[in-house]
């Protein structure tokens, strides 16, 4: 968690602090991946346990309370979220050596599991530790399975008093329409591109305005993505996207069969998108670089072609996590691409 907000999050801090006198019991905060909603979030929970919140609303790191939440043990406070994040928290070194030996183990699960919401029993049933408010911070939310939603909500539906719910989406058209009528809706913002750049840059990341574009503006999913180690393999994807072709297909599939596959079927999807705006309005907004390609493609590519491409990539996007085989899964994919462009 940080110990500040992002630049482009005090505008929302601000107006989250007229919600302070009547709090509701749940709060869905939603926008864009990438643009650190489970942060911001964080920083309200700690900010709602302190025992000497600030005058503008932060929590003043000082307190008892903030003590114990900085070091991820206070008595009020619980964190949902899929087995999976909290790996990777546990691969920075940031968590007990319990998820380390959980991960080598078994694949941990992208879910948030009814288990997960039913072990919050016992703590909504006790009282505070110090006759404050609980509260659960949960993100994000569309990994709730169906099951978990269903928990979830009968605990919205009736909620204990004194308990406040802190969700994030990323996604709200994922989640049960039940769960959103019961949450009150927050939105937070997409930073603009001179904010996120700035930001990019004071963090030492080469090439920012590149990283950004590819992330369609979202700063905290480009920084990721720059430490993912994956450019080599997008650019090599990029390469056969503007010079759609089979041997260069097949070609790419042998070399790129053991990359992870969901960023590269994301990477066609941004593509996709670029040339479908060239041939709308001539605007590009993730591959500027790539403009004499992409103008090139779109103006020979058929409006219908296009779009069963798009469709086709958007398919490929739900399976990419789970193929049968990478490589024959890349073949498929670029030449039903290179088929298109013809």
């Amino acid at each position: 968690m940080t110990s500040s907000l992002y630049p482009w999050q005090q505008d929302a801090w601000q107006q989250l602090q007229a919600l302070r006198p009547r709090m509701p019991h749940a709060i869905l905060f939603h926008g864009a991946q990438g643009i650190g909603k489970a942060d911001f979030i964080e920083h309200f929970a700690q900010a709602l346990l302190c025992e000497d919140v600030r005058p503008d609303g932060h929590a003043c790191g000082a307190c008892a309370s903030c003590g114990w939440f900085s070091q991820g043990n206070h008595p009020d406070y619980r964190r949902v979220r899929p087995e999976a994040l909290e790996d990777e928290v546990a691969d920075d070194g940031e968590e007990g050596e319990g998820a380390k030996k959980s991960a080598k183990t078994k694949t941990p699960s992208k879910d948030i599991k009814i288990e997960q919401i039913r072990n919050l029993a016992d703590f909504m049933n006790i009282s505070t530790h110090r006759q404050g408010l609980r509260v659960v911070v949960l993100y994000p939310a569309e990994a709730l399975n169906t099951p978990a939603s269903n928990a979830l909500l009968k605990t919205l539906e009736e909620p204990p008093p004194g308990t406040l719910f802190l969700l994030a989406s990323n996604s709200l058209d994922r989640l049960l329409p039940t769960i959103l009528s019961r949450c009150r809706k927050f939105a937070l913002p997409m930073p603009s591109h001179e904010q996120a750049l700035a930001w990019l840059k004071a963090q030492g990341l080469n090439d920012a305005d590149s990283w950004l574009r590819e992330q369609g503006g979202a700063p905290l999913a480009a920084l990721a993505q720059s430490e993912s180690g994956g450019r080599e393999e997008t650019e090599q994807l990029l390469q056969v996207l503007a010079n759609p072709g089979v041997e260069a297909a097949l070609k790419a599939a042998d070399k790129l069969q053991k990359s992870p596959l969901a960023p590269l079927v994301a990477s066609l999807q941004r593509w996709l998108y670029d040339v479908f705006s060239v041939k709308l309005s001539g605007t590009i907004r993730y591959y500027p670089r790539h403009r004499r390609e992409l103008e090139a493609l779109a103006g020979r590519i058929n409006v219908s072609r296009l779009m069963a491409a798009i469709k086709a990539a958007n398919e490929r996007r739900a399976i990419a996590e789970h193929p049968l085989s990478p490589k024959l899964f890349l073949e498929d994919m670029l030449l039903d691409y290179a088929s298109s462009c013809q």
